[in-house]
């Protein structure tokens, strides 16, 4: 089956392919910015707003426009990408799916553009990378990527590194079945709880680097502080610039290795079961406990799930999430005993009526499973 499957690889353009670079991400949101304005006028003047096609027909004009010639000078297939998500970005917020579109900013972290592969603008050549208007690039080739490329978003993160992210359309076959289940218990003491009893860490990478990071930031603020009293511009401040890519790297790597542990256990526990069984956390209402925040940020929930969605559904398993009102960690997983609310400060109890011993995060799994099991049998 026909599945769409991103590829992610660091990039090493030369100095100029660097500008070049920075030059099309200049070009896309000025176009992005630019028509998002004619958008804002159109609709609060005739309450109605413009369309793809009609801002379309006007970039052809632009180009050959004295004032806004220069945007030749870039790929013209990301130009019209970037229209096409603010075409998209109004579609989904008269939709009420999101916010509408906001303006674009120079000042944010991450800086990027998209373009599509037409006529094999996009291809992999041994360890390099052909992309439009750049040419050949080097790039980090960490693995093949199958099927066919349909676009690729260029970024450049704070740290200062390039990188790119490629769309491709392949073939991806189901796994073999396991006829195995499991439910799971996410916390933040362990990272997940499984119903055989398996318990996964939760490894705290923001918490393992605070203490440098802290350190980092009090410098980087100093820095801006230095800058703004010899009145230096930020931008043009080197040794302000030099600490932030600094402080970048650090929340990179810590986002890196985040992302791989999640990858890793979401496709370990695709791998090994058919079934999966998930509590539906409200974790947007859990982050305005204060106490809890910082912890439950860390541990990503939100992308855990995600990444099991999308795998599941390359590999044909089943995800059922369970209510987050469920009682899962208050019933007895053997008899089915519920006498009450138990605080959370118990993390182990003793059934009355079946007299069997619980660890409750491991009994709260074993609850998730079955109450997962009963729904996709009514399905």
């Amino acid at each position: 089956m026909l599945q769409h499957k991103a590829y992610k690889f660091r990039i090493y353009p030369n100095k100029e392919q660097e500008i070049l670079i920075a030059k099309t991400i200049g070009c896309t949101r000025f176009v992005y910015n630019h028509f998002l304005n004619l958008w804002n006028k159109e609709y609060s003047e005739a309450g109605k707003g413009l369309s793809y096609n009609a801002c379309s027909a006007l970039l052809p004009r632009m180009k050959n426009d004295s004032e806004t010639c220069w945007l030749k000078e870039v790929d013209s297939i990301a130009i019209q990408s970037s229209l096409k998500h603010l075409a998209d970005a109004f579609a989904r917020f008269f939709n009420k799916q999101n916010h509408k579109p906001q303006f674009k900013s120079k000042k944010h972290p991450v800086q990027s553009y998209t373009t599509k592969n037409v006529n094999d603008s996009i291809q992999i050549k041994e360890n390099r990378l052909k992309l439009p208007k750049l040419g050949y690039v080097k790039f980090a080739k960490s693995k093949d990527v199958k099927g066919r490329i349909l676009n690729a978003t260029i970024q450049k993160k704070p740290s200062g590194k390039f990188f790119v992210s490629m769309l491709c359309e392949e073939a991806i076959s189901e796994l073999p079945k396991t006829d195995s289940t499991v439910g799971i218990d996410l916390g933040i003491t362990d990272f997940a709880i499984l119903s055989d009893g398996r318990k996964v860490d939760n490894h705290r990478f923001t918490s393992q680097m605070e203490k440098k990071l802290k350190c980092e930031q009090r410098k980087l603020s100093r820095r801006a502080s230095v800058a703004k009293n010899k009145g230096i511009n930020l931008f043009d401040a080197k040794n302000y610039q030099k600490q932030k890519k600094k402080v970048a790297t650090l929340h990179e790597k810590v986002n890196n290795q985040r992302t791989d542990f999640l990858n890793k256990l979401s496709t370990d526990i695709i791998t090994n079961h058919d079934v999966i069984c998930i509590e539906d956390l409200n974790t947007k209402g859990m982050l305005r406990n204060h106490k809890l925040a910082k912890n439950i940020s860390d541990v990503s929930w939100s992308s855990f799930v995600e990444k099991l969605y999308y795998k599941a559904d390359w590999y044909g398993r089943d995800i059922i999430k369970v209510d987050q009102w469920f009682p899962s960690s208050q019933i007895c997983s053997g008899c089915g005993h519920h006498d009450g609310k138990k605080t959370l400060d118990i993390r182990a109890w003793t059934c009355p009526e079946c007299l069997a011993h619980h660890d409750r995060d491991i009994n709260a799994s074993k609850n998730i499973l079955t109450e997962g099991l009963k729904h996709l049998s009514s399905i």
